[in-house]
């Protein structure tokens, strides 16, 4: 078995189209007989996956991953485990157990690198299941009806998020690649697709779009408190730690400690831009069937 890693110092990349390693590594009888560090040859999302299957990859390690990556990926028969993030050698090691938890496409293109830091420890999320479960069983976003001449057909943008003081948050012009996705299948936030779904090739457009349009308003009910006691090993995470829960069905779900005293810890549910309101220039480079 050949198991691959989104790969950076050490750790699990966040982001798998934009990773420029993977860490390699040989198993024979369940345990590592060889790694080795192997470049990614700046590979868009498509392209990694026959990428890997060139490695002889069975498994793919990573953190964030959109829909059409994952679907290559099945493509290519490659097994996918992502939400991941941390050392990326315990990571495998944590896989060979069977304590891995794959979330599916779980990438949302902008404000990346939000995907848990441990693996909640098994824990479950009790009387927050309700809500909780809303956050394990999304995907990328939910699902969207989108009209134009673009839906359903492969586009690649490249674009620039700011906040509303001009802050930005995200940029594909930063990492030199324009972003690949299928519009109107629900692998964007509802008011960048609708924007990208009369584009013509080469047109240029600046958006912004409130919380409705993007993703959504902050849920107070999303944020709550832990005994610590009731959660092992949540004693060694600091406020600002992202990490994944399960909720009722066993589902994961990402969360941000929010707080922490001597007996309790907070997280936070809500997707980290969520009540924000969002700017995007968007360039529409190139659409396919």
């Amino acid at each position: 078995m050949r198991i691959a890693v989104t790969y950076e110092n050490g750790t699990i990349f966040q982001h798998f189209g934009h990773t420029e390693e993977f860490k390699v590594y040989d198993v024979e009888d369940g345990k590592v007989v060889k790694s080795e560090v192997i470049s990614s040859n700046g590979s868009g999302h498509g392209a990694l996956a026959t990428l890997l299957a060139g490695q002889s990859i069975d498994v793919l390690i990573c953190g964030g991953i959109g829909g059409g990556a994952q679907a290559a990926l099945s493509e290519q028969g490659i097994e996918l485990c992502a939400g991941a993030s941390g050392d990326a050698d315990q990571a495998v090691e944590a896989y060979l157990r069977g304590e891995l938890v794959n979330t599916g496409a779980n990438c949302n293109h902008h404000g990346e690198g939000h995907s848990c830091g441990h693996h909640g420890d098994g824990e479950d999320c009790g009387d927050h299941g309700d809500h909780c479960g809303r956050r394990g069983e999304e995907s990328c976003h939910p699902e969207q009806t989108v009209k134009g001449k673009n839906v359903g057909k492969k586009c690649r943008t490249h674009y620039r998020g700011t906040f509303n003081d001009g802050t930005q948050f995200d940029s594909s012009y930063d990492r030199g690649e324009p972003l690949e996705f299928v519009c109107g299948s629900g692998m964007m936030i509802k008011g960048f697709d609708a924007a990208v779904a009369d584009m013509e090739v080469g047109q240029v457009v600046d958006i912004h779009l409130m919380p409705s349009e993007a993703y959504g308003e902050a849920d107070p009910n999303a944020i709550f408190t832990v005994e610590l006691e009731r959660m092992p090993g949540a004693e060694e995470l600091s406020v600002g730690d992202g990490v994944y829960l399960q909720n009722r069905q066993g589902r994961p779900f990402p969360v941000k400690v929010t707080a922490k005293d001597e007996k309790t810890i907070t997280f936070d549910a809500n997707h980290e831009m969520a009540g924000k309101e969002l700017n995007f220039r968007i360039e529409l480079v190139e659409v396919s069937d």
